[in-house]
């Protein structure tokens, strides 16, 4: 009777006697009234609530063609954090600026089927620059040459339309966003366009496809940072709401840096951001090497 009263009672008091309650009050009670004092309590023996270590990632796992009316597609989970994306070529005029040049539309969808802090309506702040995120992704790293999409010069290009959805949200989604999308590119398959010289209509030939060139491979690894301090890999939903910082760190198979991304919060030091990038440049091994896994046995399969 006296446990029930101290779990619903005033939360300075838990606060002060935090090791009692969570020997008495059930975690869950204990993990909900005091969020933070419970990870506080984890992170002090050099862990996480899920078992994890502080460097760690969630299982990563891949699917290749998930979407068969797509030209390409990919359903990626980390964690329980799960993102499909797929993605859809049209014909379109290269713009004015650009006439030799294609061009790829990113575009994050977070429905509120995939978490509870969603709504329904407009994209949500974190869905617009998620999106904005993968563009600058996209243009920074120079995953594929716009020129390639061309087909003819300031007539006929190709755009792609890359559709990202959460289907489950458990934080991290960028990381899962940059995967999916690689290995929906990867899966592509382009059909081959001519021009008709007398009528200069485009003629299509769906039986004759191609794969894209990608020319780099660009990771993500997102970081979370605890009282100012405590770095982890990886973060969950919960994780990142308890955080003082998040930063996202984005290499290609060269070992160079396409992006920092830092949505605020406390800053980071010199030797803290040295650190995110050796583990960004692991993580970008690992994750190309499961791409390329994943790719031979779909081939293999067909």
């Amino acid at each position: 009777m006296h446990i029930v009263c101290v779990a619903n009672a005033n939360l300075q008091l838990l606060s002060l006697v935090g090791p009692f309650c969570a020997k008495f009050i059930p975690v869950c009670s204990y993990r909900t009234a005091e969020p933070l004092e419970y990870h506080r309590s984890f992170l002090k023996e050099n862990c996480r609530p899920d078992g994890r270590d502080l460097s760690e990632f969630r299982t990563t796992t891949l699917n290749i063609g998930s979407i068969s009316t797509a030209d390409g597609s990919a359903l990626v989970k980390i964690g329980n954090t799960t993102i499909i994306c797929g993605i859809k070529a049209e014909l379109a005029n290269p713009t004015v600026e650009s006439p030799d040049k294609g061009y790829i539309v990113p575009n994050v969808d977070l429905p509120p089927l995939c978490s509870s802090r969603f709504r329904s309506g407009p994209p949500s702040e974190q869905a617009q620059a998620a999106s904005q995120f993968m563009a600058d992704i996209i243009e920074s790293s120079e995953v594929i040459r716009a020129e390639d999409l061309c087909i003819d010069r300031g007539k006929l290009c190709w755009v792609l339309y890359c559709d990202m959805m959460c289907l489950d949200y458990d934080g991290n989604i960028l990381d899962a966003c940059i995967i999916a999308l690689m290995a929906a590119l990867k899966n592509t398959q382009l059909p081959e366009v001519t021009i008709n010289k007398e009528t200069s209509a485009p003629e299509v030939k769906l039986e004759k496809k191609h794969g894209l060139t990608i020319q780099k491979h660009p990771v993500g690894s997102s970081f979370s940072v605890f009282d100012d301090s405590i770095l982890i890999v990886d973060p969950t939903a919960e994780e990142e709401i308890l955080s003082t910082a998040q930063l996202t760190v984005v290499t290609d198979e060269e070992g160079r840096l396409c992006s920092a991304h830092k949505p605020g919060g406390t800053s980071l030091s010199g030797e803290k951001l040295q650190e995110c990038i050796s583990r960004a440049t692991a993580r970008q091994k690992e994750i190309q090497k499961l791409i390329d896994k994943v790719l031979h046995s779909v081939k293999s399969a067909e």
